[in-house]
Order: structure tokens, then C-alpha cells, then sequence
């Protein structure tokens, strides 16, 4: 649910899953046949590991941290692993790239450059995404839904950012 004043878009569960699928069948109705989804960590795990399921394709997971202050509310200095974890060996072939959004576009530009000069045995490299902001400078090849009043994205499962385990040891005990 978008507020009024367009700064911020809520999120449940049903609506956040019924994206990821909308995402799925985009990429599937484009013919496009990829070999492997390599995910950006976190933010790309939840639909990475969806359409991993989907597509029955193996899952490659790449971490990448820029949003770390005030409770992931801030970006700071981007972060890249320098080793990608997958079940096949290294990441070769046709990849799909998939993270949750576009925000400002800077991640997916530094891992797509990154990937390209790091990582020859990728032929082919598509991206997708959820949200694509009207800010953002990269358009992914798949994005189900734009924001042109650039929304701070409230995900359902934003609440354990600032949970910690006594918090819900304290909500568990009866």
C-alpha cells in the first residue's frame, strides 16, 4: 500500500510473494533460458530463492552491503564479496541477476561491471528485479513494478532489522 503522500510503500507478505511470481512469469514469457540465478545478498535472497524453485535452476549467491546505518535505512560505502557461492563450480554461462530493487541503480552497475571483468565463463548476463525507482540510473532487463515518486520500501519482513534475540525470546515467553 502506497501512502498518500507517495513516501512510502507498505508490503505484506501475500503482495511481496505475488510480485515474485509476476517477476517469474515475466522472465519465463520472455523465452529467454538461463542456466543459473545468482543473487544479491539480502535484499535478492527471498526472489532468488523463489525463482531458483520455479525455474528449477541452480542458486549462486553473491553478498553486497551498502545500506547499514540506522537500521539499513541509510546507504553508505558499497561492499561486494569477492567470491560468489554456487553448487556448480564457478558461475558460468547464461545468468540471471536478481536482487529486490532499483534504487538508486548503483549496486546492480558495480556487480554487472564487476561480473564482466571478473568472471569470463558468464555468456550471458540479464537482471531482475521487483522495484525499479524513478531515481535509479540502471534499468533491469525484468522489473514488475515502477515508482516514479521514488518510495522508501517497507518489506514484510523489515521488523527483525531491529529485533534481536531478547526481543523475541521476551515475545515467545509465556
Amino acid at each position: 500500500m502506497l501512502t498518500e503522500d507517495g513516501k512510502h510503500l507498505y508490503v505484506s507478505y501475500d503482495e511481496y510473494h505475488n510480485l515474485i511470481e509476476k517477476l517469474a512469469l515475466q522472465v519465463h514469457q520472455s523465452g529467454w533460458q538461463f542456466d543459473t540465478i545468482l543473487c544479491l545478498a539480502r535484499g535478492g535472497m527471498r526472489p532468488g530463492d523463489i525463482l531458483s524453485r520455479i525455474f528449477d535452476k541452480p542458486l549462486a549467491i553473491m553478498s553486497t552491503s551498502s545500506y547499514r546505518a540506522n537500521a539499513g535505512t541509510e546507504q553508505g560505502v558499497l561492499d561486494i564479496a569477492r567470491y560468489i557461492t554456487t553448487p556448480k563450480g564457478e558461475i558460468a554461462g547464461r545468468v540471471l541477476l536478481v536482487d529486490d530493487l532499483a534504487d538508486s541503480g548503483h549496486t546492480l552497475k558495480a556487480v554487472i561491471a564487476m561480473l564482466k571483468n571478473n568472471y569470463p565463463p558468464i555468456t550471458e548476463l540479464r537482471s531482475a528485479v521487483i522495484w525499479t525507482k524513478q531515481m535509479s540510473s540502471f534499468a533491469a532487463d525484468y522489473s514488475v513494478e515502477f515508482l516514479p515518486t521514488n518510495p522508501w520500501i517497507h518489506q514484510p519482513f523489515e521488523g527483525y532489522d531491529s529485533m534481536r534475540p531478547e526481543q523475541l525470546l521476551a515475545k515467545w515467553t509465556l
